[in-house]
């Protein structure tokens, strides 16, 4: 009987994840259900630069145990013109004063890009 209650539950928590990770991933693909802060780091970056570096962020697929132990996609890193970068997602309540009380509800969720030097971190 046990065995099949932590079956339920690693399920529900897998489920969780998924969910989240597909709300961070429309954020992070299409900018869409979220906010977008570059750091200042970021933003000296040339217009051209600007547009590399959100596309990277937007393409970036290499998630593993050690970017993305939860399966949530809501961090990565990257090289870029010789610096790293590093992106993170954020969950706040909708009046961004608080983490949200539930990721997987946008209806009580804002969720916020940063994309930021590894210097700046």
């Amino acid at each position: 009987m046990m065995g099949r209650d932590n079956d339920a539950c690693l399920a529900a928590v897998q489920l969780r994840a998924q969910q989240i990770a597909t709300l961070n991933d429309k954020l992070r693909r299409s900018a869409m259900g979220g906010r977008l802060y570059l750091t200042s780091g970021v933003s000296s970056f040339s217009q051209n630069d600007l547009v590399q570096i959100l596309r990277a962020v937007r393409d970036f697929d290499q998630f593993d145990g050690d970017n993305d132990p939860y399966g949530e996609h809501d961090f990565g890193a990257f090289d870029y013109a010789g610096q790293k970068l590093f992106w993170k997602i954020d969950y706040y309540d909708r009046d961004q004063r608080y983490a949200s009380p539930d990721p997987t509800d946008p209806k009580v969720t804002l969720r916020v890009l940063t994309i930021l030097l590894a210097s700046e971190w």
